[in-house]
């Protein structure tokens, strides 16, 4: 079943903006009863006072050896966001998980060191990793996730509210989501990644008649 998936553009949003207030003013009309209004995870973060300049970090030791275990499509490979990940997790939660993670990898298992390293692990996003201005900073995951879709959900009258970590590598993830709203459904709706994560300033679209069964 395919969905009509409306992108709402909006001006650079920063810590000075509420996310529900923005998804009010610039997605007024465009959303129903039966819609689910989806909004990017960096984008909340940032109005949440989230994302912090690479010169706000003192990487370690510990950051520069680690960082240069992990892909370098992938966040943490980078100094300044694994020593952000310390920083909110803690050496010892990172440090472990890394030790776990590794042993867990040869016998098979991937992806055990992100279970185990906390919340902001799979969300951190390292520099040009997000639209600009915000591309020379470090922008965390979300605070509350679950309280900001409950929020939208009520405030917008719509029949779900998600907030989604999506790339250009047909990589989703629902990490906040109302209910009724299937997080692995609106995870492969939004595979495609249609939220503009440079120019066209659009981090909510909207999933029209998502509740039309």
């Amino acid at each position: 079943m395919s969905y009509e998936i409306v992108p709402i553009p909006t001006r650079i949003l920063t810590s000075r903006d509420n996310i529900v207030d923005a998804i009010k003013e610039y997605g007024k009309g465009k959303f129903g009863p039966n819609d689910v209004i989806c909004s990017a995870e960096s984008v909340v973060a940032i109005t949440q006072g989230m994302a912090k300049r690479c010169e706000e970090f003192k990487p370690g030791w510990l950051a520069k050896i680690l960082c240069h275990f992990f892909p370098s499509y992938g966040s943490i490979s980078g100094w300044y966001c694994m020593q952000a990940l310390i920083d909110t997790e803690s050496s010892a939660r990172v440090l472990g998980a890394f030790l776990v993670g590794a042993i867990t990898k040869v016998l098979g298992r991937r992806g055990v060191f992100y279970q185990l390293a906390g919340y902001q692990a799979r969300l951190i996003d390292d520099v040009t990793g997000t639209m600009p201005p915000y591309d020379k900073h470090i922008v965390y995951g979300p605070v509350k996730p679950f309280e900001v879709v409950s929020a939208i959900k009520k405030e917008c009258g719509v029949y779900g509210a998600v907030i989604a970590d999506v790339n250009d590598l047909k990589r989703a993830a629902i990490i906040g989501w109302t209910e009724g709203v299937d997080p692995a459904k609106v995870s492969q709706i939004l595979i495609d990644n249609p939220f503009g994560n440079a120019s066209q300033k659009t981090p909510i679209c909207i999933i029209k008649n998502y509740n039309k069964d």
